[in-house]
């Protein structure tokens, strides 16, 4: 079996970070961080295919963090999504402006992440007998604890 795409997950709270994982584990390989920080440490580390992060993180900031990911050569083709509960008007823009490839706004939409995440990684996820993994469609919005 090919080896699943990894997503980076950058989240300070345990109840955000454990729904991303429940909902992606399945077909992708989850790699987490609690702060951007260890976030930058982690993608250098494993190169990951895609990266989730939240804005609002303690210490460096989100939008700092997708700043240094997208000037190191290493990190910078990989997609970063903005993902947040500080959804002011023009936040989306900030977030774009900062390097990030889109912005997802919280409460999640199970279904608009499993879209955006599948967009990015053009479909891929882990294949069993020559077809790609079944996705179960899920029903209506997560709530997440606000960040």
């Amino acid at each position: 079996m090919p080896e699943k795409p990894k997503i980076l997950i950058v989240d300070d709270n345990e109840l955000n970070l454990k729904l991303c994982c429940a909902i992606l584990q399945r077909n992708y390989q989850i790699f987490t961080a609690t702060s951007a920080e260890e976030g930058l440490e982690s993608a250098k580390r494993t190169l990951p295919d895609l990266i989730l992060v939240d804005i609002q993180l303690p210490g460096m900031d989100g939008l700092t963090a997708t700043r240094t990911i997208k000037s190191d050569d290493d990190l910078k083709t990989i997609p970063v999504i903005a993902v947040t509960s500080f959804a002011m008007v023009g936040d989306r823009e900030k977030a774009l402006s900062a390097g990030c490839d889109e912005y997802l706004p919280k409460p999640i939409d199970i279904q608009c992440l499993k879209a955006m995440v599948a967009r990015f990684l053009g479909g891929r996820s882990a294949v069993r007998g020559g077809s790609q993994t079944e996705q179960r469609p899920a029903r209506g919005k997560a709530d997440l604890a606000l960040s």
